[in-house]
């Protein structure tokens, strides 16, 4: 039966004879029942084939005189797509589309999975389409393999065409084809071997020799002459050899590794090249990426896919000598020249000194060739400009880390780290595993930075060692100092091709590189650059952009912000290994100029949005941290914080606590509990309880180290706010019992005040209202004595609160009305505001004879908790962090017209 589809199949859309069907069946001697078993496979053919996809049943197989019929359309058959794709491919070949003409081709083969009617019993008639279609399979792999060549890709085509030839001996095509092949690449000797090797084949097999054309080309070899192509012609199949004077040359590296995820980017540079080969104003192409970018692989791959464009030849120079240091304009022109002009005749080190002369010799090489020459890793303009000018009919492509090489006229391409689904590609691909579905690749990719040097080899890392899962490396790469080390096996060495870039840099360039890493990780803006360095904003500036050219750096920007800056991951940990080296005293001076200027700024900025709203001691002007250092001058031309202070906050918040972290880690023990208590302000209004929470903690242990009781009993008092806020009441009374203690010891009545306050809050979340009441009313009394207005309002808060739950409405409401005069002494409208809209609350329910039950109960500004009057218990769920507020109750500007703070 199988027997039978496959010979309709090969006879698709058309009359197959019954005697032909049992004549493939059973030969010559065909059985007494043939016609019956022939029905009887067709009938069950019939059911198996049935089109039941319309909701009724069509046959696929007609019966017409004198047989059967099998219908198909255009795309269900593979044989016919293969036979579609071929004349696709012949046509695109015909009109000197050779890319086209290849991909379509291979796409064609690619519908072969193992030899014709594999399994298949044969007789005369698929014995014959069996062989047809093994022929014109051969016919369009030629074909491929011949478009190909004229791409340049001779190299790559190597292996493959001697396996082709040592199956087909006598195949004078694929011999000729493997011969220019292996003598484009400067394998003479081994060109000449092959020949030898088909004309022996000739010789024993059929007793001939070679065709006219295939000696031709022997003798070219032979002859060291400059040989293009082998093409065959139609018709009669004679085979020319094709030449182009002068001799085209192509000098390109072989690719290594395929290139995974530039697609786009070669799209676009082939469209540039294109152009450039059109419009001499446009004749400069530059490729412009970061070290690891993979810029040298993606040139090398545009100059072998853009043979085409270039039939005068693709020359490839590094601009790099052996130490790794940038060839001056006379030794990048010299060893073009040697590439252009190989052999005895080249141009000797020593022979030309003089620039001028070597740019005649370069006019007269070039001199109306259209050629590709692609200098790679450029280092200015200066160095390729003579070459650029001696190439009047060709095209340049530059490749370089910064845009100093760009010379007039050139059109621009940048190359970016890879996406994160082309990077796990391309680990897997280094790495000859699967690692699509690995949850361990993305993080792999993202430590690597997406940069593909990294990622070649984390890859090699892998597949040097099998038995490592993902994780393991993965794991290894978070290690503190470690991740350059895990990327260095045999040529993967990720860290000197990252320093390379550095080396050519000014000495204050580099320094600046080392000490700009303690910079945020999130990003700085220029202001910091200028505090670190210790230099004007304008000259940091100056110095960032440098970094920015040379790939060390890259930008971020939004609209109507200042451009920030930050290192990618690699680079940061290099410029990490570098500062280990850096005086620490220098560092320790960085570090405190930039939390210095944090302070500064987060002061300005809590003062815009919240007078008189820090933990407020009374701190004595001479021991501010910022004592000694200059005014920050590197605030200049505007100020950072500007007329947005909230804004401000909330782009450097992650800044901010990193910042007390850096100092705490410096020594600056000072500008550690400084800067916490001038961002307290903002992490506490918004939600930010982490950052709270880490910040006062390392400010705690400064103060401890130094021995500031006034100043840890503020920071207490902090972190039981903080415990408050988060319902942990029990928390929250323990830290405000002991900053009492520690205010005490240091006879500071307005802390006490404020720990009374406090303490207050916790028993009337742990339902103790009497007892809480009792602490407002002596926390009152405290800050009138003491004159702090602050503490006041706060206490009158929640002493008003307190009357509210103990049904005595109109005792709270003139405990708010003094909370509002309180709050408008100070300046403060968000705390004004509250308590006025406290009192309109209560004079509602007043009027309308309702009860405080079941209400939403605003604890403080923009802090809510719902339950009944007898038992607050505010928990971390009850409230609601900014923007989002309990039903019924009405939004309530975090800080209101960018003015107002918390507590």
């Amino acid at each position: 039966m199988c027997t039978v589809l496959c010979t309709l199949l090969v006879g698709a859309n058309e009359v197959v004879s019954s005697d032909s069907l049992i004549d493939e069946l059973w030969g010559d001697d065909p059985p007494r029942t043939a016609t019956t078993t022939l029905h009887v496979y067709i009938s069950h053919l019939r059911k198996l084939l049935a089109d039941d996809s319309d909701g009724g049943r069509r046959d696929r197989i007609e019966t017409r005189l004198p047989g059967y019929l099998i219908r198909t359309s255009p795309h269900e058959l593979d044989l016919h797509q293969f036979e579609a794709l071929c004349a696709q491919g012949q046509e695109a070949y015909a009109r000197r589309d050779f890319a086209g003409s290849g991909r379509v081709l291979r796409e064609a083969l690619g519908l072969w999975t193992g030899p014709v009617l594999s399994g298949v019993p044969r007789g005369r008639r698929l014995q014959a389409a069996a062989d047809r279609l093994e022929l014109l399979r051969l016919d369009a792999g030629e074909q491929r393999i011949a478009a190909e060549l004229w791409l340049g890709r001779h190299r790559q085509l190597i292996g493959e065409l001697t396996v082709l030839a040592r199956e087909h001996p006598l195949r004078e095509t694929l011999h000729a084809h493997l011969i220019v092949a292996l003598y484009r690449s400067h394998r003479q000797s081994e060109a000449l071997s092959a020949y030898d090797t088909i004309r022996r084949s000739l010789a024993r097999e059929l007793g001939t020799d070679p065709g006219t054309a295939l000696r031709e080309l022997h003798q070219r070899v032979l002859r060291s002459e400059p040989i293009v192509h082998f093409e065959q012609c139609q018709g009669d199949r004679e085979a020319v050899v094709v030449n182009a004077p002068p001799a085209p040359v192509v000098r390109l590296p072989r690719t290594v590794h395929e290139l995974i995820g530039r697609q786009d980017e070669l799209e676009a540079a082939q469209e540039l090249l294109r152009a450039s080969s059109k419009a001499p104003a446009t004749r400069v192409v530059n490729i412009v990426g970061a070290a690891g970018s993979g810029k040298t692989a993606f040139s090398a791959e545009l100059a072998h896919r853009s043979a085409a464009l270039f039939p005068d030849g693709r020359v490839f120079v590094g601009l790099r000598g052996s130490d790794g240091r940038p060839l001056d304009a006379r030794g990048a022109m010299l060893r073009l020249l040697r590439l252009l002009r190989p052999g005895p005749d080249a141009p000797q080190p020593g022979a030309h000194t003089d620039a001028d002369e070597l740019g005649d010799l370069l006019h007269v090489a070039l001199a109306g060739r259209r050629m590709l020459l692609v200098l790679d890793d450029a280092d200015s303009g200066a160095q390729v400009r003579a070459i650029a000018a001696a190439a009047s009919a060709g095209t340049v492509l530059i490749t370089s880390r910064k845009d100093a090489a760009t010379l007039h006229g050139s059109r621009t391409l940048t190359l970016d780290v890879l996406g994160p689904r082309d990077s796990v590609e391309l680990l897997a691909t280094a790495a000859r595993r699967p690692l699509a579905d690995d949850p361990r690749a993305a993080d792999i990719a993202r430590l690597c930075g997406h940069l593909p040097l990294a990622l070649h080899a984390a890859g090699a890392v892998l597949a040097a060692r099998p038995h490592w899962a993902a994780g393991k490396l993965a794991a290894r790469l978070r290690e503190k100092g470690s991740r350059l080390d895990v990327l260095a096996l045999g040529d993967h060495e990720v860290r000197a091709r990252l320093l390379a870039g550095l080396a050519d840099l000014a000495p204050e360039v580099q320094r600046a590189f080392r000490l700009l890493v303690l910079a945020p990780g999130s990003g700085f803006a220029s202001w910091s650059a200028a505090a670190l360095l210790g230099v004007s904003q304008l000259r940091a500036e100056q110095l960032v952009e440098q970094l920015v050219r040379a790939g060390l750096l890259h930008t971020r920007s939004a609209v109507g912000r200042p451009v920030r800056y930050a290192y990618d991951e690699l680079f940061r940990a290099v410029a990490g290994e570098l500062l280990a080296e850096e005086d620490p005293e220098r560092i320790r001076d960085a570090t405190r100029r930039l939390c210095a200027g944090y302070l500064e700024l987060a002061r300005y900025a809590q003062a815009r949005m919240a007078p008189d709203r820090s933990w407020a001691r009374a701190a004595d002007e001479d021991a501010t941290p910022l004592r000694g250092i200059p005014e920050p001058e590197w605030f200049a031309p505007e100020h950072p914080v500007g007329d947005t202070p909230l804004r401000w906050f909330q782009e450097e918040s992650q800044a901010l606590a990193e910042a007390v972290r850096q100092a705490h880690t410096a020594g600056c023990r000072p500008l550690v509990w400084h800067l916490a208590e001038a961002v307290t302000g903002y992490f506490e209004v918004s939600g930010e309880w982490e950052l709270w929470e880490s910040t006062a903690e390392l400010a705690l242990d400064a103060v401890r180290r130094d021995g500031e009781r006034d100043t840890e009993a503020w920071i207490l008092c902090s972190l039981g706010d903080l415990a408050w806020q988060r319902g942990q009441f029990d928390l929250a009374r323990t830290r405000y019992e002991l900053a009492g203690r520690r205010a005490r010891e240091a006879t500071d009545g307005r802390i006490e005040a404020r720990v009374l306050t406090g303490l207050a809050d916790a028993e009337s979340g742990l339902g103790r209202p009497a007892e809480a009441r009792r602490l407002y009313v002596k926390a009152s009394l405290l800050c009138r004595t003491a004159g702090d207005l602050r503490g006041l309002s706060d206490a009158l808060r929640g002493l008003a609160l307190t009357e509210l739950l103990a049904g005595e409405p109109r005792a709270a409401l003139r405990s708010f009305a003094e909370c509002r005069d309180a709050a408008h002494q100070l300046g403060d409208q968000r705390w004004s505001e509250y308590a006025r809209r406290a009192q309109d609350g209560i004079r509602l329910n007043l009027s309308a004879d309702r009860r405080f039950d079941d209400e939403p109960l605003e604890l403080r500004p923009g802090v809510w908790a719902m339950g009944q009057p007898g038992g607050p218990a505010p928990r971390e769920e009850s409230f609601s962090p900014p923007g989002r507020y309990p039903a019924g109750s009405r939004p309530i500007p975090l800080l209101g017209d960018e003015g107002q703070g918390e507590r």
